[in-house]
């Protein structure tokens, strides 16, 4: 069974050793409403091209790990209706069964590393979940990072997570987190989260240097370079807490839970927000896509 199809483009650039940077799905298939989403998708592919990389969007299309997507293969995810949330655990049984599914960090994250990609950029990695200690509710995007020698640039962890006990597992599992040009560690949204960063680098160099010399020493697991979101497009932290904490409790009452509690709560801060938080989402994970590409760049 060949189970991963590696897009021409992305095939050649390999081979050539030319800079790539992966780029999930589930932002694509249920992160955001159509048409913004497609939109979305191609622009943060053309900016990875602007900066001198080579984009690779990752997906499960009947059954098939692809590794970089047509345009065509884009607005199929973008517009499918019965699309697969796929972490690391789900890839065998979406393979078998021939589904479709979009990726998450955690499966987009060991799909690159099958397909010898080392960067990877998003909008937000998972973490802990507030409530953690009632629902035992923690993302495989931690316990990925811990195993996975890919560096995953983001805004930091998703608002709607616990941050402080994120960072604390991220620190017991053994995982770098860096935020770039700042001392405080972002809050997705917000530039602002009043945790100090674990790590501070200035430049795509520095932050490649120190993920070829963990990859020398053959460190396990991934790094993670937090983005902190523009400030002309940041929505401040003390504006969105409560949004946040209203969300989480509707969330409660109606006992939205597992897989389906962060795009729902995602949808539910976009209506709070009139919009806000999309339009910040799409800037971040454009952003994050350019950085990324200077530190592919940098890791050749």
């Amino acid at each position: 069974m060949n189970a991963i199809r590696v897009n021409p483009q992305v095939r050649d650039a390999l081979d050539r050793r030319l800079p790539i940077v992966a780029l999930e799905s589930t932002i694509l298939a249920h992160g955001m409403p159509y048409p913004r989403n497609l939109e979305t998708a191609l622009a943060v592919e053309a900016d990875v091209r602007e900066r001198g990389a080579v984009p690779a969007t990752i997906a499960v299309l009947d059954g098939q790990i692809c590794i970089g997507l047509s345009d065509a293969q884009l607005e199929r995810v973008a517009t499918a209706k019965d699309m697969l949330k796929l972490s690391r655990a789900d890839l065998a049984y979406a393979i078998a069964s021939g589904r479709d599914g979009a990726t998450t960090v955690a499966a987009t994250m060991f799909c690159a590393d099958r397909a010898g990609i080392a960067v990877f950029a998003t909008g937000g990695i998972g973490g802990v979940h507030r409530g953690v200690v009632q629902s035992m509710d923690v993302s495989a995007d931690l316990t990925e990072l811990a195993r996975t020698p890919v560096l995953v640039v983001c805004a930091g962890a998703k608002a709607i997570l616990d941050l402080p006990k994120t960072l604390e597992a991220l620190e017991t599992l053994g995982v770098a987190v860096a935020v770039y040009r700042s001392d405080e560690f972002p809050a997705f949204w917000s530039r602002r989260s009043g945790l100090r960063a674990p790590l501070r680098f200035d430049d795509p160099r520095s932050i490649a240097e120190a993920f070829r010399a963990a990859r020398e020493l053959a460190m396990d697991g991934g790094m993670v370079v937090a983005n902190p979101i523009s400030v002309e497009a940041e929505i401040p932290s003390e504006f969105m807490a409560g949004i946040v904490e209203d969300a989480i409790a509707d969330a409660e009452h109606e006992g939205i839970r597992g897989k389906q509690l962060t795009p729902w709560l995602l949808d539910r801060i976009f209506q709070r927000t009139q919009g806000r938080s999309l339009e910040a989402n799409i800037v971040l994970v454009r952003d994050n896509a350019r950085l990324a590409a200077e530190i592919a760049k940098e890791l050749l």
